[in-house]
């Protein structure tokens, strides 16, 4: 077991600046980069570290919530916090404070004291760790990094995007395209981010080649809201023949989709199919009613803060929770 010499002898200073770091010293006058050693010293010698908290703390531990999405663009990440916010009271975890990139400043000072980090979306996990060397207590949702010593929780995308084009194909349905967005990555330190192909175009792309059926000209990309999906609708439409369905990366993305359509006069099912993912309550109120792929969002947060509980307890190996989908058929496809 990893004692304060131990880690005083890795980070290369005194016991009593270990302690003193390690006990969050207001008094305590210390560089930052000093600090953060003696952190990832603490963390990678597995130390744990018990803070002293006062009476009305006692049960409790201090969480953050990072945010990497406007959720009023998009319900399907706030559906996630949702989820989390409805348990974390059950498992003695507070959120202390709810940060969201681009938007808060997100520093060493505002983020180190908390004992983990729950990160919605995608994230650069390095330029993270940079900002929280605290401990290792973080868990990603909705997204998988390339580190693999993180709890991860996500959906099982890969195969509803199989589901949902054997659905097509099974109809009849060849001529098939698709409408969704890329992954952005950020960085919280620079606010920079870079992008990556997201799994559901990924498995599209990957099925439609091997039936031979992939068209380049009939995937279009943009952001995963209402207005990107109107406008690369209205393109799909410009770049004709239609085909006769569309796989679409969100429901706020169709909600925008069947605006288009609606306004150029083009009748779904009847001249095109539409089928997409998340299942937002809106979905089963539109006209036609949207056949869509449920994805379980407020599961997902709960799941995450029972992850993030875990890890504060002393879990040290890290999980990868993949949740099912469900596939929930209306009458915007054709059959």
């Amino acid at each position: 077991m990893a004692t304060i010499k131990d880690i005083a002898e890795q980070a290369n200073v005194s016991t009593a600046t270990v302690s003193r770091i390690l006990n969050n010293d207001p008094s305590l006058s210390v560089g930052e980069e000093t600090r953060k050693r003696v952190l990832e010293a603490a963390s990678k010698l597995n130390y744990k570290i018990t803070r002293k908290k006062s009476e009305k703390q006692s049960e409790s531990y201090q969480i953050g919530i990072v945010l990497t999405k406007d959720e009023t663009i998009d319900p399907y990440f706030l559906s996630i916090r949702n989820g989390i916010e409805s348990i974390c009271e059950q498992y003695s975890l507070n959120i202390a404070t709810i940060l969201t990139v681009g938007k808060n400043q997100i520093s060493p000072a505002v983020v180190n004291g908390l004992d983990g980090l729950i990160v919605l979306g995608n994230v650069d996990v390095s330029d993270l760790k940079d900002i929280y060397y605290e401990n290792s207590n973080i868990v990603i949702v909705d997204y998988m990094p390339d580190r693999h010593n993180y709890d991860v929780v996500v959906s099982d995308f890969e195969s509803a995007t199989r589901e949902v084009l054997e659905y097509l194909f099974t109809n009849g349905h060849s001529d098939i395209a698709y409408i969704g967005g890329r992954k952005v990555i950020k960085h919280i330190s620079s606010n920079q981010t870079f992008e990556e192909a997201d799994t559901r175009e990924r498995v599209y792309e990957a099925i439609m080649r091997e039936k031979g059926l992939y068209n380049h000209e009939k995937v279009l990309l943009g952001e995963f809201g209402p207005n990107s999906g109107y406008q690369l609708m209205k393109a799909l439409i410009e770049k004709g023949p239609l085909p006769t369905a569309v796989v679409v990366g969100s429901d706020p993305m169709a909600l925008g989709a069947f605006r288009a359509l609606h306004e150029a006069d083009i009748k779904v099912p009847g001249d095109i199919s539409v089928i997409s993912f998340d299942d937002i309550e809106a979905a089963a109120y539109l006209n036609p009613a949207l056949s869509t792929v449920k994805v379980h969002t407020e599961e997902m947060g709960k799941t995450a803060v029972k992850l993030l509980s875990d890890r504060i307890k002393g879990r040290t190996i890290p999980l990868k929770i993949v949740l099912p989908t469900e596939l929930v058929l209306r009458e915007s496809v054709k059959e």
